[in-house]
């Protein structure tokens, strides 16, 4: 039997790394700085299933039935 990916899990929102080169569009929207931003583990299993490494910029989309889509960012720990 072929073994699930844990980001294909219906529980678990999209998770997806910002490129280097675009991260200070995302801060400068968010207007903050990157040691500001929430953070996330590097051992956590979706982290390590998309290969974040510490410093990424994570963003992550759920879905929301009041907001159709809630978007988040974290910078792995």
């Amino acid at each position: 039997m072929e073994e699930q990916k844990i980001s294909e899990h219906f529980l678990v929102p999209k998770h997806e790394i910002i490129p280097k080169e675009l991260e200070h569009v995302v801060l400068e929207k968010l207007g903050t700085k990157k040691e500001h931003i929430s953070k996330i583990p590097r051992n956590d299993p979706v982290i390590e299933e998309i290969n974040a490494e510490p410093g990424d910029i994570i963003k992550i989309t759920r879905e929301s039935k009041t907001a159709g889509k809630a978007i988040y960012f974290r910078v792995v720990a």
